[in-house]
């Protein structure tokens, strides 16, 4: 089987950047029609230029019930349908330690990188119920594994439960035909990683000496791995929590 996604429609969220970009531009590659959303309009709109011209930019903050119930619902009204759905869209939040962590910090993080996933996988299950078929994927992280003194207790706590609600929704609606799985990053190089390294190339070079393939990953790395779970070639595989991490998590 191939990965194609030829005359499927996909919805990729977080695709101003990073790997939400890289996987737009990908599932495009594949054949799908996409629409790509992000809360920043102009670098939504920088990335639909970059694809063909069937696609379309819909701007959303997930984190809000109308603004995403309003993504999906223009999306089936403009491509008649939803077929594949990448909910990428995540923030960093602070570095603190826990008990130290601001609250306001906290209830926006959560708000966009756990109910954020909800909701959109909420008003997606409705679309493909319809259908009677579909393939969700969400972005998780190696973070949604393990804990960590990196201070990032929000972070760590919404990516645990991305894979809760991935592994709950594939239980619920894999008999209907709906496939849901998730993609668990490491160390991939991206403007949300050059936020948090901060200027410090030395900081990098000692992460990476902890990943057995020694380097950081791309985000066309991560964006291969979306388009294949979305695809034909992947029919059997529900509930998958897939580390793309260049070994980190063996250790």
């Amino acid at each position: 089987m191939e990965n194609s996604l030829r005359d499927r429609v996909a919805l990729v969220t977080g695709g101003g950047s990073g790997i939400g970009r890289a996987a737009a531009l990908a599932f495009a590659r594949a054949g799908a029609r996409v629409v790509v959303s992000d809360v920043d309009p102009e670098k939504g709109a920088e990335t639909v230029r970059m694809m063909p011209a069937s696609s379309t930019f819909i701007p959303a903050d997930v984190s809000l019930r109308p603004e995403v119930e309003q993504l999906i619902g223009r999306t089936v009204d403009l491509c008649g349908r939803l077929d594949c759905a990448f909910n990428n869209a995540a923030v960093e939040g602070a570095i603190a330690r826990m008990h130290e962590y601001p609250d306001e910090v906290w209830d926006r993080l959560i708000g966009v990188n756990l109910k954020g996933t909800w909701l959109c996988m909420k008003y997606e299950l409705r679309q493909m119920l319809k259908q009677g078929k579909g393939a969700i994927v969400n972005t998780s992280s190696t973070a949604g594994h393990v804990g960590s003194r990196g201070r990032m207790s929000a972070y760590i706590a919404s990516k645990h439960g991305v894979l809760g609600l991935t592994r709950t929704a594939a239980v619920e609606y894999g008999a209907q035909g709906i496939r849901v799985n998730a993609l668990c990053p490491g160390a991939i190089r991206t403007p949300m990683t050059d936020r948090l390294l901060g200027a410090d190339p030395e900081r990098a070079e000692r992460m990476a000496q902890f990943i057995p393939m020694a380097r950081f990953g791309t985000p066309d790395e991560v964006a291969e791995a979306a388009v294949w779970l979305c695809s034909d070639a992947a029919a059997y595989v529900n509930g998958l929590a897939l580390p793309i991490d260049g070994g980190y998590l063996a250790h």
